[in-house]
Formats: structure tokens, sequence, C-alpha cells
């Protein structure tokens, strides 16, 4: 470990330790975790995919992470296992905006919409989930000529 210009001691994670649903790794961090040893990074679903980053986990151990291109963050990964501490990452709740088509030219027209904006989306029965990676306000500009003319509605409106 190496001091930050603040006092506070700075974590450099070079590989990761494996993943929590590792049955060694997991028995590990649930002892740890029974004497509060566990510390969690909440890190967004695009900072996941970065190789480098720094972050602070939520007792304030700030984490310098530099990983090789083979490895990959992903929800459950441990950063740091020692005897007696352990840090792991938890993937940032995504918040989706849920819209529905009243009709199928509709929904064809919200499909296009979404494709040619590149949103990344997911469906549940006739909603169409949108991931929100920008301010909410924007979708829903780009969705108001839909939305105003009624062909399609917030999911539960």
């Amino acid at each position: 470990m190496k001091r930050s210009h603040k006092g506070a001691h700075v974590v450099r994670v070079t590989n990761l330790f494996g993943v929590a649903g590792d049955p060694d790794v997991g028995e590990r961090l649930h002892a740890l975790s029974h004497v509060g040893k566990v510390e969690y990074v909440i890190l967004s679903r695009a900072d996941m995919s970065r190789h480098r980053l720094r972050a602070v986990t939520d007792k304030g151990t700030e984490c310098a992470i530099a990983l090789p291109r083979s490895e990959r963050l992903s929800n459950g990964a441990v950063l740091l296992l020692e005897e007696d501490r352990a840090i792991v990452v938890r993937m940032q709740e995504e918040a989706w905006l849920d819209i529905e088509a009243v009709d199928g030219a509709a929904a064809l027209e919200l499909g296009y919409l979404a494709g040619n904006m590149h949103w990344r989306v997911r469906f549940d029965g006739p909603v169409l989930k949108i991931a929100l990676e920008a301010p909410e306000a924007n979708y829903l500009a780009r969705l108001a000529q839909l939305l105003d003319s009624g062909r399609a509605r917030r999911a539960g409106s």
C-alpha cells in the first residue's frame, strides 16, 4: 500500500483475487463479513468495462485499479483478499425507463427509435425497458412525439 496526498492508504489493484461466487473465496468473504471486514466499491456499468480507474470503498479506502486487458471487473469481483479484510465490487443498480406502445405500429416506431439512438434495452412483455445512461429528461425529449400523441405511454401510467 502507498499513502496518498491526503494521508489515507491507497490500495493498488493489479489483479483480481477471484469472484465472490467462487467456493473458496466465498467462504473467506463470508467469515470476514461476520466481523465487518468486507468493504464494497460500487461501480456503474460503464466503469465495469474500464481497466484503469480510481474508486473509494464504502468505508473510505481509496483504490487505484489497473488491471491487465485479460481481466474484467464484474459484480462480485474481489479486488483485495487478506486475512483481516476484503474489498469487493458491486455493480450500481441500474435505472430503467419503462415505455409501452399502444399498438403494433407504435411499437415498431418505438423500436426503430431506440435502435437508431443505440439505446440499451430489455423487453418485459409489452414493455420496452430503456437503460438510463443519461438524464431521464433526455430520453423523454426523444420520445416526446410518441408520448404526446398517446401512441406510447410510460408503463404503469
